[in-house]
């Protein structure tokens, strides 16, 4: 036996089961099973006296002592249960069936010393136990150690695949593990963390002789799923750093210098400043940049970004801003062009809906080198663009990209471009130690000066005129005004038709103000001219679906009114409440909700009102709504950890990531004989089949 024999093989399972059990568990191999961890223990190794149960009732028990007074009762329409006292030296309690056969009435024990195991329940001050296991044979009924219940379901239950299968499987799997596996660790790092070895970690996390040897054997495989995670990751890193040459930039010239010195319109943050710096020191050396900057809405990472192209552009280079929407995209080419307009540096934006005429001079610009910056689309991926020489690549909001587009934007240079990745959606901590662990992080953590928090409150639907006439004062003050629904696929046609009515109450209500509509039906040229429209301050108000959450930027717009907030997530919610709060006027975000939520959403209202720190932020999204979704579709199913949960694993991860740094910093290519045992298990484990996917 081997950790790739498949499961056919073990005994008691053969074909047709082995293929049930694949098509059900997707397990084929030994390997499989032996990392299929319990879900929880039972503790049959205590027996209790009820006198002595008190309060906390999460976890089954064992009594023993004597079944009394058996007894159907009659409730409901014609409903039975069976009742009965239990009895031990100390006290009495109930056992009740709800669901019974004649056969197992009678086979009951009465008047004898038996055990029972079950959870209890206590309902106005009486205890009883539904449902217990029964066990004469006081042998059986005592366990030494903790028993392991694994995840299971009917459909597996049916085929004689229970909790007793895999207990059994497990068993025989685990007499041959000195033959399977071997240590993977090096020993000094078990004697630094103070981890215990790898077969006494598989022994007793699937049979623990009690909890002190289950958490030290979860700790265990805990800290190697991170560590092998983080060595995948760190080992790309280091080839990266390595191997991967880029063209240096020594230089920071008149381009940089004359913006920096005359035109840049505020002062920079020393977060930007910082995060510059970080930038500047990379594309210095001769080696590709790959570098993801993280900062919250409304923080100044175009400012930062356009800094990187004229450093780019002071040493001969081209470089391209791609964004995931047209929308995005335009808003980041007239912040570019705005901050540009006194310069002679040549920006032009490709997107889908860019004409053959205007296409066919941005070609021809681009491969002479006459146009220094391409913001884009998808578009700017096709095979016909070519640059004379992209030397800097950024990509917004990254995560709605493929391996396989971002890969094509790489490959338009001979050698390739420095990469900076955007993003204004808050990683948590903890993803971003995980999940961007080939990347180098800078994060801006600083609102530009002047901002003023938004003041967020939480209303409900009968607050609806106080909210309508609130918004009417900030308009009278000069102000603009943002009304936003949503727009869910499955319920399209409806949210569209509440869209419409909406807009037709907000027209009487703000009769002689004009008012402009922007959802997803709209064609690109409808859009950009309803955008027009607002921007300029000839629209005071705009009602809107989520096609604003990105890319909109109307420093004059202090009020955003979310209706129906519920249906929104916090990150969503906290995209679009960014929208706002980018002049120096005070700025307000209503969230309005129906009177009856969820524990979830209310959760999600009360993040809101409480903080505008977007990391905070994502820290309560992740715990709501789990690692797989913040991460985005492009890594959906991205967390396929046994045992590590990026949300309560957070040390863990950082003292893991910390170890594999100290291990490739000591021995960067693994050949070291003490670290042979970790080499050939990542190579059969881990090498080739990263499931994580690259991210940049």
């Amino acid at each position: 036996m081997t950790l790739e024999t498949p499961i056919e093989f073990l005994k008691g399972i053969g074909p047709e089961r082995a293929k049930f059990i694949k098509n059900v568990l997707g397990f084929s191999t030994v390997y499989d099973f032996l990392t299929f961890y319990p879900l929880r223990y039972i503790d049959k190794s205590k027996v209790h006296l009820i006198a002595d149960l008190k309060g906390d009732f999460e976890n089954e028990i064992q009594l023993k002592g004597k079944v009394t007074d058996i007894q159907e009762v009659v409730y409901g329409k014609g409903q039975k249960r069976l009742t009965a006292k239990f009895r031990d030296q100390s006290g009495t309690l109930e056992i009740v069936w709800f669901r019974y056969s004649k056969w197992m009435k009678e086979q009951i024990p009465l008047n004898q010393e038996i055990f029972i195991f079950g959870k209890i329940n206590e309902f106005n001050g009486n205890l009883s136990m539904p449902h217990p296991e029964i066990e004469v044979d006081e042998k059986k009924a005592i366990s030494g150690s903790l028993l392991p219940i694994y995840p299971g379901s009917e459909k597996l239950s049916k085929r004689g695949i229970n909790n007793k299968f895999f207990q059994t499987v497990l068993v025989e799997i685990l007499k041959n593990l000195p033959n399977l596996t071997q240590e993977n660790l090096p020993e000094t790092l078990l004697k630094k963390l103070k981890l215990i070895g790898r077969l006494q970690a598989l022994y007793n996390i699937h049979f623990p002789k009690d909890v002190f040897h289950f958490k030290h054997a979860e700790k265990r495989i805990k800290f190697e799923e991170a560590f092998f995670f983080q060595l995948g990751y760190g080992l790309k890193k280091q080839h990266h750093k390595t191997s991967v040459i880029g063209n240096p930039f020594p230089k920071i010239g008149d381009n940089f210098n004359h913006f920096y010195n005359h035109q840049i319109p505020f002062e920079l943050t020393n977060a930007q400043k910082r995060v510059l710096k970080e930038i500047r020191t990379d594309m210095k050396k001769p080696i590709q940049m790959n570098r993801l900057l993280q900062g919250d809405v409304g923080s100044g990472k175009t400012m930062v970004a356009l800094l990187a192209m004229l450093i780019a552009l002071d040493n001969g280079f081209q470089s391209c801003f791609m964004a995931p929407t047209e929308i995005l995209a335009q808003q980041h080419f007239n912040s570019l062009q705005e901050l540009l307009e006194k310069s002679e540096i040549k920006v032009r934006l490709l997107t889908g809906s860019t004409k053959t005429s205007d296409r066919k001079i941005i070609h021809q610009e681009l491969f002479s080198g006459e146009l220094s910056i391409l913001v884009g689309t998808h578009a700017v991926l096709e095979d016909i663009v070519q640059f004379k020489s992209l030397g800097l690549a950024i990509i917004d909001e990254q995560h709605r990209f493929g391996v396989a587009q971002r890969a094509k934007l790489w490959a338009k240079n001979k050698i390739p471009p420095h990469i900076l990745v955007m993003t204004a959606t808050p990683i948590p901590r903890t993803l971003a130690m995980s999940f961007y662990s080939d990347l180098d992080v800078s994060v801006i953590d600083e609102l530009p000066v002047g901002r003023k928090p938004i003041i967020t409150a939480h209303r409900r639907e009968k607050d609806r005129l106080t909210i309508f006439r609130f918004a009417k004062e900030e308009i009278e003050k000069g102000r603009q005004i943002y009304f936003v629904y949503p727009l869910i696929e499955e319920s399209e046609k409806l949210d569209y038709k509440n869209l419409l009515e909406n807009f037709d109450h907000i027209l009487e209500f703000y009769e002689g103000y004009n008012v402009t509509m922007l959802h997803g039906r709209m064609k690109p040229a409808e859009k950009e001219m309803a955008m027009k429209y607002f921007a300029s301050g000839d629209a005071q108000i705009m009602v809107a679906t989520t096609v604003i959450e990105v890319g909109v930027n109307v420093p004059n717009a202090s009020v955003m009114i979310i209706e129906s907030a519920e249906r929104f997530g916090l990150s969503q919610l906290h995209q679009l409440r960014g929208r706002v709060g980018r002049g120096a006027e005070q700025s307000y975000c209503i969230l309005v909700t129906s009177d009856k939520l969820s524990s979830d959403t209310r959760t999600r209202m009360k993040t809101m009102v409480e903080t505008n720190d977007g990391f905070k932020i994502s820290e309560v999204d992740m715990k709501l709504r789990g690692p797989g979704d913040i991460l985005g579709t492009q890594q959906s199913g991205v967390v396929d950890f046994k045992k590590l949960d990026l949300i309560t694993d957070s040390t863990i991860i950082k003292v893991a990531k910390s170890a594999v740094e100290d291990l490739l910093t000591a021995d960067p290519h693994l050949e070291h004989s003490a670290n042979f045992e970790l080499r050939t298990y990542y190579g059969k484990q881990y090498k080739g089949k990263n499931k994580w996917g690259r991210i940049s």
